[in-house]
């Protein structure tokens, strides 16, 4: 059954290991007393849901064998579940944790995919603890494994299908009818350019929601926050719900003041971005066990909790609460709203085409992030368009974002959709590498309306300051006006693409008076063409966010007529929507993405009004209805506002409700 809840009872919580044994509390460390204390704090704190773990060496210690005591205690544990009003969500293969991988002494170094014998040894497991434990009311859903990738390694994608699947009909034999997903992180070649066998692609059709695991290590505090909001538009783009499974912070690594900007953000950011569940890592401190593994050689994951070890919360837990607040606070469901911005992902970054470099799929995955934020600076809700898949025909705005590659006949594709009315952009990239260096971008001059001037081996280096001057008006952005850019990158992609108009207009040059950003008339839309690789700059660039990249895009979607019925226009704040039919409107998310306070104004469109819904800002909203109406908001440091957005009945005929 797919997991499609109301927003108010969407999955909020966290994964759990009892302070009390950490991976081997289903051992005789088992503390009712602590484990129903343990669970009060959180019930208290607005989760309604935990990720548990069945231990493997614990629960099955010999072939074809549970262990009774770990099984009444994993009873016990449901019992108490359901005692404080929350559920949970087993995971029923648990051979890594936290820096370690345990076997059961029995497993004697037989491959977890393919050995015939250890892989029915595993379904016999999922199918028991299916048995023993489907019916109970306490379970909300299933997981598979714990980031099987760490623990299996990396397999061809047909075997690692086969094997989960065989795992599925295992659980469903048992009776188990909840939602259930792989466990795997979501890292496969379709979200990050690097396969390890665990293709979404392949298994989101096997599950019933993906479950992406976040933890970036960043230079920009924008890509820090946005990652995990990222993941979640990656992931979403194949059609099953998404459940943001692990996100989380070790105290050691952040203080509580930043650790609460981190979980707002990220809770807030992945709800724009789709998700509909969230499962922090994870409830508690393990101080006590600091000279067991794992925790002996990685400290640092003592302190993930959201208490301490004492059970007394964390700051963050207070940030979990007040979110599951606000989705109380929300009527039925919430749905994406109509997109009309596709950001477009070539076919070389999700399969291993012959004679690809590696450096490409990377660059690919930095840049498409890079893109996604400056969209969400820009106040565009994206979808992810996907070339395997056919790009979808009804967006108005296909951002190439620094592509140094896409196929023929999805170049072919683009360029038709052009010709039938709508605005596509292209952002020249040469490539980090000497392999192939240079565009494979086919029909480049007859599309954008240009004479190249490249020099075939070579590159034109981006030398010093890049500044973008406007020579014309164009989508809110005045003649006179100029557009830094920050030129990351290495000697191979910090370039840019000498041209000359050949039917196009230059909407502006760069800093030596070079035509840098040209809009040509395809068909009935246009093609829109910037010489330099802005997203790629960026993406290379400590510290870059915001960037100018956004203003760009901010243009774009003015000439392509996407709709944005409250905007704000400042590159430190990102305006998020989404559906809620109940509500008649639209649920407004206005997040600062800057440790700066700000008071913004919120421009409206005509017949748009606003009224604040959930926790926010104390300071009072200032502003009213109508044609160019602005609602002035403060946003202090990493702070968050809500707002349902509804349109009255005279403003018009276009619904704002998908």
């Amino acid at each position: 059954m797919p997991y499609a809840p109301m927003a108010s009872e969407a999955w909020i919580g966290v994964n759990y290991w009892s302070r009390c044994g950490g991976p081997r509390m289903w051992s005789d460390r088992y503390d009712p007393s602590v484990v129903r204390e343990e669970l009060a704090v959180l019930a208290d704190h607005g989760c309604s849901v935990t990720r548990s773990f069945f231990y493997w060496p614990d629960f099955m210690p010999e072939p074809s064998t549970l262990e009774s005591q770990a099984l009444e205690r994993f009873s016990d544990f449901l019992e108490a579940t359901v005692a404080a009003g929350m559920g949970t969500i087993p995971t029923l293969l648990v051979g890594h944790m936290s820096g370690q991988n345990w076997d059961p002494a029995w497993r004697g170094g037989r491959d977890l995919y393919r050995d015939v014998w250890l892989v029915s040894q595993q379904a016999w497991m999922v199918e028991g603890l299916a048995r023993r434990f489907a019916g109970h009311p306490g379970v909300f859903g299933w997981i598979l494994t714990n980031e099987m990738p760490l623990y299996g390694g990396p397999a061809p994608s047909p075997e690692v299908t086969a094997w989960a699947r065989i795992l599925l009909q295992a659980l469903r034999a048992g009776g188990a009818t909840q939602p259930v997903s792989v466990g795997d992180g979501a890292w496969g070649m379709e979200m990050s350019g690097t396969d390890n066998g665990f293709s979404v692609r392949r298994l989101a059709p096997e599950v019933d929601f993906l479950g992406p695991h976040s933890y970036p290590m960043s230079d920009d505090p924008a890509r820090q926050y946005l990652s995990a909001a990222f993941a979640c538009e990656m992931a979403g783009s194949f059609g099953v719900p998404v459940v943001l499974e692990e996100f989380g912070v070790t105290s050691d690594f952040t203080s509580d003041e930043h650790a609460t900007h981190y979980y707002r953000q990220v809770l807030y950011g992945s709800l724009v971005a789709g998700a509909r569940g969230w499962l922090a890592w994870n409830n508690c401190d393990y101080d006590e066990l600091a000279a067991e593994d794992p925790y002996r050689h990685h400290p640092f994951e003592m302190h993930f909790g959201l208490t301490d070890r004492h059970g007394k919360p964390k700051a963050q837990l207070g940030e979990l609460r007040r979110f599951a607040e606000f989705l109380d606070a929300i009527p039925g469901t919430l749905l994406p709203v109509p997109t009309e911005v596709a950001l477009v992902v070539p076919e070389h970054f999700e399969r291993p085409l012959p004679f690809i470099s590696a450096t490409d799929r990377t660059d690919t995955q930095a840049n498409l992030f890079q893109a996604y934020i400056a969209a969400r600076e820009a106040d565009l809700p994206l979808r992810v368009a996907r070339e395997v898949d056919g790009f979808p025909p009804d967006a108005r705005l296909y951002l190439m974002a620094s592509l140094k590659m896409i196929s023929a006949p999805g170049m072919a594709r683009l360029k038709a959709l052009a010709e039938a009315g709508r605005v596509l952009y292209y952002s020249y990239f040469s490539g980090s590498d000497a392999n192939q260096r240079g565009p494979w971008v086919p029909w480049l001059e007859e599309i954008f309306g240009v004479t190249k001037h490249l020099r075939y081996g070579m590159v034109d280096p981006a030398e010093g300051e890049v500044i973008l001057q406007v020579t014309q008006d164009f989508g809110g952005m005045s003649a006179g006006e100029t557009i830094p850019l920050c030129p990351g990158g290495n000697r191979h992609a910090r370039t840019f693409l000498p041209v000359t108009p050949a039917g196009a207009e230059v909407l502006a040059t760069d800093q030596a008076g070079r035509p840098a950003l040209l809009r040509h008339r395809v068909g009935t839309g246009w093609a829109v063409l910037c010489t330099y690789p802005t997203e790629h700059f960026a993406a290379r660039t400590p510290g870059a966010n915001p960037e100018a990249t956004w203003r760009i895009y901010s243009a774009l979607a003015e000439l392509a007529g996407v709709s944005r019925p409250v905007r704000c226009r400042n590159g430190r704040v990102a305006v998020g929507r989404l559906a809620s039919p109940e509500a008649q409107g639209e649920v407004i998310v206005v997040s600062n993405l800057s440790a700066e306070h700000l008071e913004v104004a919120l421009e409206l469109d005509a017949g748009v009004s606003l009224d604040r819904v959930g926790p926010g800002p104390t300071s009072p909203v200032k502003g009213g209805t109508g044609d160019g109406a602005q609602v002035l908001v403060h946003l202090g440091t990493y702070e968050i506002a809500t707002f349902i957005c509804r349109r009255s009945p005279n403003a018009g005929t276009d619904s704002l409700v998908a």
